[in-house]
């Protein structure tokens, strides 16, 4: 073994001693410096690294990020490591700052924040100013009145309250929302903070000037407009429309025309692609899509107070119900599976029934006080499907605290679901089309079977849904109860953040099936995956190219303008 010299030998010695070249004194120096170098890089990355960070540059943080913002001790490089990644996930994700307001505990809307976009006139106002234009049949100009409720109702048979009763068009939920969106107490013009975007554009009224009459090009164009707008917009880059939402009064076919013939139907707004990442919420949506989402049809009632709501639903507790059950519609001989002539026959052979024949001409169908007392007068209310799936009536006799009877799970369970129970039992009764239709269901004996404690306990819970089904006076604000605005706007609010965070933990459903819309809508918070269904057979698309689902849903769309058309004769 090679004995070490001593620090003081000199060159010479070390020749002597060994015979060798000498050590280049160079690379001695060389190899000290890059010593002393990495203990520097060493101590900045290490140490000074981990201190505090300038606190104008921290990424805001909420809870359910907990990949992003975990609360425990960390060593000081592991410190730093988080905080590159907080960095990086807010310079990644623009919507980190709408996020972190619902943190602030001080702050009533945080995590609540509206930002309203604003739309050149020609997309809502110069609307309004053209009224007479909006319907063939019907003279808007008196159902826009009154921020969109329309004229008083007068209380002569007494059959409503002293106040806040309107003869509302069935269409008008365009107006009336964002009349109602003005008055929203969490609208903010910092759309950095904003939960969601509202997209103030009448698409209801946009459609029903056009629809009879005019060409593809011209149906369509305030659609395209509209779009190109806003993806010019800076909000529109944050999510790419995602965390956008506007509201059709009318029925979702009216937005989904299939092909670019003019014989075709409706406008194709919805199939538009910037449309599809918005929400668009509609009085009646489609099964089998994604971008919409139903809500309620309007009412006659729009309260302005709490006690305006609390004293009519105390009102229809105490009410005396004659009949069994009740039906107001007219039969639709035109199409073959409409159960509608079978539910009048059983109506008329029985003195448990109370019916409102709805037919050309005068009808007391047309009639908001004769509606409104036959369904008060009754403690099951028939709501077979119309043209299409869904009725206004349905939302007018749960108003008057009447059961709902359904033949069909589309005309409210798959519809409704930020307004009513998934457990469809709690209020309503389901009787499937195909038992009236092969005559083996007698409706009296179905509904006299139900025990009256279990009728008096779904009464209640439809007395109950009353606030989440009726839209307040657009001019005023609900102290306390949510309204049907209020229900919608933050169920919107719950669907955007929730796109946000599985975007952030890069949880996003990459499996979601279009096709199965519906099913999910019916899932508990927290599944992803739908399975065979026993409302499947309800839902079945055909695929021929003669008899697709579309092209039915259109001519339902078309058979629903031509009864608003017979309505107003």
């Amino acid at each position: 073994m090679r004995r070490r010299l001593p620090v003081s030998t000199t060159p010479e010695e070390m020749e002597k001693s060994n015979g060798k070249t000498p050590r280049s004194r160079v690379c001695f120096l060389a190899s000290l410096a890059a010593v002393f170098w990495f203990f520097i890089f060493y101590f900045h990355f290490a140490v000074l690294s981990s201190s505090s960070p300038d606190q104008s540059m921290q990424a805001v943080s909420f809870p359910s990020t907990s990949s992003y913002t975990e609360q425990h001790v960390t060593h000081p490089m592991e410190h730093h490591i988080s905080h590159t990644r907080t960095m990086s996930a807010e310079k990644k994700f623009p919507f980190m700052r709408a996020l972190g307001t619902a943190e602030n505990k001080s702050d009533p809307c945080g995590g609540r924040y509206i930002y309203v976009h604003d739309l050149p006139s020609r997309f809502n106002e110069d609307m309004l100013r053209d009224c007479r234009k909006l319907s063939l049949w019907t003279n808007m100009c008196k159902f826009t009145s009154n921020a969109g409720l329309g004229p008083p109702l007068d209380n002569v048979e007494g059959v409503f309250s002293n106040t806040g009763w309107y003869a509302t068009n069935q269409f008008a939920v365009d107006v009336v929302f964002s009349n109602r969106m003005k008055q929203y107490e969490c609208l903010t013009k910092d759309s950095s903070i904003a939960a969601a975007v509202f997209v103030p554009f009448y698409a209801g009224f946009d459609i029903a000037r056009y629809l009879w009459g005019y060409n593809i090009s011209t149906r369509d164009s305030a659609s395209l407009d509209l779009v190109n707008w806003l993806m010019k917009r800076p909000e529109w880059n944050v999510m790419g429309g995602r965390d956008h939402f506007l509201v059709a009064g009318r029925i979702t076919w009216d937005f989904r025309r299939l092909s670019d013939t003019d014989s075709d139907w409706g406008n194709k707004l919805l199939f538009l692609p910037a449309a599809k990442n918005m929400s668009m919420l509609v009085v009646e949506s489609s099964p089998w899509n994604a971008n919409d989402f139903g809500i309620p049809y309007p009412t006659y009632f729009h309260p302005a107070k709490d006690s305006d709501v609390l004293s009519w639903q105390d009102r229809m507790r105490k009410l005396e119900r004659k009949w069994l059950f009740s039906f107001a519609g007219a039969p639709r001989p035109g199409n073959l599976k409409s159960i509608r002539g079978q539910i009048l026959d059983q109506c008329k052979k029985t003195s448990a029934c109370k019916l409102l024949e709805c037919d050309f001409g005068e009808s007391k169908c047309h009639s908001p006080s004769s509606i409104m007392q036959m369904f008060q007068g009754s403690l099951f209310c028939l709501q077979p499907q119309g043209d299409s799936y869904t009725r206004r009536s349905a939302f007018d006799s749960m108003l008057a605290g009447c059961i709902p009877v359904f033949f069909h799970p589309g005309s409210a369970y798959t519809q409704y679901t930020w307004h009513l129970p998934r457990d469809y039992t709690k209020y309503s009764v389901f009787i499937p089309e195909d038992d009236i239709r092969k005559r083996n269901v007698s409706l009296e004996e179905r509904l006299k079977l139900i025990p009256p404690d279990v009728v008096k306990a779904m009464r209640e819970t439809v007395i109950s849904l009353i606030p989440s089904i009726v839209y307040a006076d657009p001019r005023s604000k609900l102290e306390t109860l949510k309204d049907a605005f209020d229900v919608s706007v933050q169920a919107v609010i719950n669907k955007v953040t929730k796109l946000r965070k599985d975007i952030i933990e890069n949880h996003e459903d990459k499996d979601f099936v279009e096709e199965n819309s519906w099913k999910y809508a019916l899932l508990e918070e927290g599944k992803r995956t739908v399975g065979a269904h026993e409302w499947d057979p309800f839902f079945s698309k055909p695929k021929d190219a003669n008899n697709d689902s579309g092209s039915l849903s259109a001519e339902a769309a078309k058979s629903s303008w031509k009864n608003e058309q017979r309505d107003q004769s």
